[in-house]
């Protein structure tokens, strides 16, 4: 064979090949779906060619569309979730869409692997055509094409060629459905001349049929929530960088503690813009980000995760972050989740932690269950202490309830002991341990601004707080706690000293 024809072969097979896997690529693609926890729902995500984004609520609810979101469309059929009333639901919403920047990001992550996943499929298939040319060799492709000249290789070739049409059956029809019978129609057209909307959502279109009064009230809801809550939290964030904190010397590191945020996403910003404002770098999470510790709680997780995603992150899970699903969740989002060992801490000390023991499916202690409270505490205080004889010194506890400590301050093993649980501000308390060994307790207030386990709304349901850490030479120096009131306004507690000892 000649160098120009095995150079036009060559090109011809690649051509094939790049073909055939480009086909099976783009089919694959948009024929997958992945289903996800979204919104607070078991969601189905579907590539689309449309360019537009639509969420399908369900039966109850009519569905959006955001028009042009990027060169690939998306559909997001929302499933079932855990809700008390539909109002809460359509509340539930408006919240989280003022800030919908980690559920954004987890929609284009979870496209962009289906992408790779159906492009890799599509370059195997696409191999395919080069592997059977190379597997036969010249002698067997001759007698293939020779053999292609006789009727039963004609035939063998009319019927390779239709495969892909008795598989895509384009003759197939679907029936009419009530999808097919509704119309678009934007936000401002839906609420009209009367309604002032926030210019962001005007644009939003909303699928109607016979649209009744009540799914109006509930859209109009929905967008006063929204309103009320982005320029709450917005304002908050705004005036946060603006905070009269304490600067970190050279030398200092500053660590930022929430706690209790139980789904207040709203926060998270606030919460981030008062540990810039004080120079933190790192953030210690006492627990209870969620309510209930289920899985439709993971847009809370997400919008922490990305909040920080720069920071050094610890955490632990409180008592009503039941089970395990948040512990995994933010350790596969890159959280050092503490579980009873001592860990070196980015402020050069040490750092040691472990989840509640309240908590449903928590309370393990290396492969021992149930667990009581105060026996967590002495394995505690044992891994503390246990520290102290090797020569390392623990600087920092992190527990959700600082009562867990206790036993490890009173022994004399421990800087001082962060916690959260009661959602109202104390310390910071010296605790004299033995030896003339003193540490500190500090519970920090709500960072969700929650009454009991509920904290979602268009504003904290009560104050919400965060407090600033101040470490230099590997141990804690001082505390500061950073109050927001539910009318928006600040309280900045002094930086006060603290000198553990010895």
């Amino acid at each position: 064979m000649s160098l120009p024809h095995r150079l036009l072969v060559g090109v011809a097979l690649a051509a094939v090949s790049v073909t055939l896997g480009l086909l099976v690529a783009a089919s694959l693609f948009l024929n997958s779906s992945r289903t996800v926890v979204l919104v607070g729902h078991d969601t189905v995500v579907r590539p689309t060619m449309a360019r537009d984004a639509v969420i399908q609520t369900g039966p109850l609810l009519p569905d959006l569309r955001l028009r042009d979101v990027g060169p690939v469309g998306v559909t997001l059929s929302l499933g079932k979730t855990e809700v008390g009333s539909i109002e809460e639901l359509v509340d539930r919403y408006a919240f989280i869409a003022t800030d919908p920047t980690a559920q954004v990001d987890k929609v284009q992550g979870v496209v962009v692997d289906m992408a790779v996943s159906a492009a890799v499929r599509g370059l195997g298939v696409g191999l395919l055509p080069v592997a059977v040319f190379l597997l036969l060799g010249r002698h067997r492709r001759g007698e293939l094409f020779r053999g292609l000249r006789t009727r039963q290789g004609l035939l063998a070739l009319v019927l390779l060629l239709a495969l892909p049409l008795l598989i895509w059956q384009p003759w197939e029809t679907s029936e009419e459905t009530q999808d097919d019978r509704g119309s678009w129609q934007t936000l401002a057209e839906l609420a009209g001349a009367t309604v002032v909307l926030p210019e962001e959502v005007r644009d939003i279109e909303i699928r109607t049929g016979p649209v009744t009064t009540q799914t109006k009230r509930l859209v109009l809801s929905a967008i006063d929530t929204y309103d009320k809550s982005k320029e709450f939290y917005s304002a908050a964030a705004e005036a946060a960088a603006d905070l009269d904190l304490r600067e970190p010397e050279e030398g200092e590191t500053v660590a930022l503690l929430v706690s209790d945020r139980h789904d207040n996403i709203g926060m998270d910003r606030v919460a981030r813009a008062v540990g810039e404002a004080g120079g933190a770098t790192v953030v210690l999470d006492a627990g209870d980000d969620t309510s209930t510790g289920q899985p439709w709680e993971a847009f809370s997780l997400d919008s922490l995760a990305g909040t920080f995603a720069e920071w050094d992150r610890f955490g632990i899970a409180g008592n009503h972050d039941n089970g395990t699903f948040v512990r995994t969740y933010l350790a596969d989002e890159g959280w050092t989740m503490l579980d009873g060992e001592v860990v070196d801490a980015p402020w050069g000390g040490t750092l040691l932690g472990v989840d509640d023991p309240r908590s449903s499916g928590l309370g393990n202690w290396r492969e021992e269950t149930g667990l009581s409270f105060t026996e967590v505490g002495e394995r505690l205080a044992d891994a503390a202490c246990d520290a102290v004889a090797d020569g390392d010194r623990v600087s920092t506890v992190l527990v959700h309830d600082a009562n867990l400590g206790r036993e490890a301050l009173s022994r004399g093993c421990v800087d001082l002991v962060l916690g959260g649980h009661t959602h109202v501000q104390a310390g910071p308390d010296p605790v004299e341990g033995e030896d003339g060994a003193t540490g500190y307790t500090w519970t920090n207030g709500t960072t969700g601004g929650a009454a009991y386990a509920i904290a979602v709304g268009s504003k904290p349901r009560r104050d919400a707080e965060v407090s600033l850490v101040t470490y230099a030479d590997g141990r804690p120096t001082g505390l500061q706690w950073v109050r927001l009131r539910t009318d928006g306004s600040w309280l900045v507690g002094e930086w006060e000293p603290i000198t553990p000892a010895p």
